[in-house]
């Protein structure tokens, strides 16, 4: 079998909220349909388009978007450029005028409230999150287009394998498990960042990777600043406030600051005592989190679920361990996505799958080892950070209230954020070579608790939290 390959830019996507795997991933889905129509020349004999939501996606579907997505998707928006403050007014005029312009071009009937169907109790073997676009074209004849959302925005055909979402190419440095990770390391001496980024020349120029990632910092730092700043209800019905702008206006004694620069300076100046660190982490993670919730725009870190956690830490990084450095954002960034591939490759990082601890674990073994190679620790700690980080969130499990990325997702990606601070503290201070359990050994014990887990666990919101708490949601 072919090697899976993982570029930095497959970890790390731009998007939009709230959920990677049943937002991002079903337009993606829908997208990559509209390009298999498009290569067959059919584009322009399709009538009509209904779309068959499976599991997961059809459980929690509504909450986390899914039906939004799909129609985004089916309309040829990019979830990279599309502007955000124009979702619900145009899937306002896709339900009035029950009329859709596919792929932006070819107009159809469409009513989402009879062309997408939620298959509660039907689910597909491949996995949990299945979607098909059933497809007329003009003189009766229909096909079938079946894809997978198998985690953190990646999207699957039915027949392929899993992989990136670039070329698949010969890499310089073959990486499957960390063990195979830590072996290069040694034979070159490289760092992990290093040797990742000898892997990116693989598909494009070093400058090129350098300003992509640059760039995914900017987005998640724009997103932080943006959700330290709104303030209201997320959207959904639970009626959950927003806390990080509160928090943010606490933590300045009510100042405001007007631009990223001059708000970090002045979160510096506060000092760096243990409290107030603790509370801007948090803070960091909320926020990222609570836009997420509101349909905004993040980066998948590896999950969107999970979004909150590697940039509340980088940011961590950057405002009190003096990271503000593009050359030390690069260092974190390249080595939290070599932490997710080998996840992804040996276990899960879909929710659907393994419950939380494949999305709030994940992201926190990718920040901790991140902030550990930053802070000048060897690749052994590094790795040894990863797994404390995993290790300390194995089982848990993933049962959103009212199917909606809000409760208790938010709040566990500040844990998430404070376990990887944590573990790299503790890393730092340990010789790894009296470290009783491995990486690769936590990988494996996270596939095998995932199978293990009741589905009831499994973004299903059918057990946990989201049966034990009395809600009232309105009628979709």
């Amino acid at each position: 079998m072919a090697q899976e390959c993982i570029s930095v830019f497959d970890i790390f996507k731009i998007g939009i909220g709230p959920s990677s795997s049943h937002t991002l991933g079903p337009w993606r889905a829908a997208l990559r349909f509209l390009e298999v129509l498009e290569t067959t020349g059919r584009l322009q004999d399709v009538s009509r388009v209904s779309v068959l939501l499976y599991g997961s996606l059809a459980k929690t579907g509504h909450g986390h978007g899914t039906d939004i997505a799909v129609q985004l998707g089916l309309s040829g928006d990019d979830p990279v450029t599309f502007d955000v403050n124009r979702i619900h007014s145009k899937i306002d005029g896709i339900r009035r005028s029950k009329k859709l312009l596919l792929a932006g071009r070819f107009e159809i009937d469409f009513d989402p409230l009879e062309d997408i169907d939620f298959l509660y109790e039907e689910t597909l073997p491949y996995h949990p999150n299945a979607l098909t676009f059933l497809v007329s074209f003009m003189g009766d004849e229909q096909q079938a287009f079946t894809f997978y959302s198998i985690g953190g925005g990646f999207v699957v055909r039915e027949g392929e394998q899993s992989g990136g979402s670039g070329p698949q190419v010969e890499l310089p440095f073959p990486i499957d498990t960390a063990r195979q990770l830590l072996q290069w390391c040694i034979k070159t001496g490289y760092s992990i960042s290093e040797v990742v980024m000898e892997n990116e020349l693989a598909w494009r120029t070093e400058a090129a990777t350098r300003d992509g990632v640059l760039n995914i910092w900017k987005v998640m730092q724009e997103c932080i600043y943006r959700g330290c700043h709104a303030t209201g209800e997320l959207p959904g019905g639970l009626r959950v406030a927003r806390r990080a702008a509160a928090l943010n206006k606490k933590l300045l004694k009510g100042r405001s600051y007007h631009d990223y620069d001059s708000w970090i300076e002045a979160i510096r100046a506060g000092g760096s005592h243990f409290a107030y660190t603790l509370d801007w982490v948090s803070c960091f993670a909320l926020a990222v989190n609570e836009e997420n919730a509101s349909f905004g725009r993040v980066v998948t870190a590896p999950t969107n679920g999970a979004a909150g956690v590697i940039p509340a830490v980088l940011q961590y990084f950057i405002t009190f361990c003096d990271g503000y450095q593009p050359a030390r954002i690069l260092q974190f960034l390249l080595t939290a996505s070599e932490i997710g591939s080998i996840f992804k490759k040996r276990s899960t990082i879909s929710a659907a799958m393994g419950g939380c601890q494949a999305e709030i674990g994940v992201s926190s073994a990718m920040a901790a080892a991140a902030l550990t190679e930053c802070m000048g620790a060897s690749q052994r700690q590094v790795l040894m950070a990863a797994e404390i980080a995993m290790e300390h969130h194995l089982g848990l499990t993933c049962d959103p209230i009212g199917g909606l990325v809000q409760v208790p997702c938010i709040e566990r990606n500040t844990m998430g954020a404070i376990k990887a601070i944590t573990a790299s503290q503790l890393a730092m201070q340990s010789n790894p070579e009296l470290a009783k359990v491995s990486l690769d050994a936590v990988v494996k014990t996270m596939w095998d608790t995932a199978l293990d887990m009741n589905s009831k666990y499994k973004e299903t919101s059918d057990g946990g939290l989201a049966v034990n708490i009395p809600i009232s949601l309105p009628e979709c």
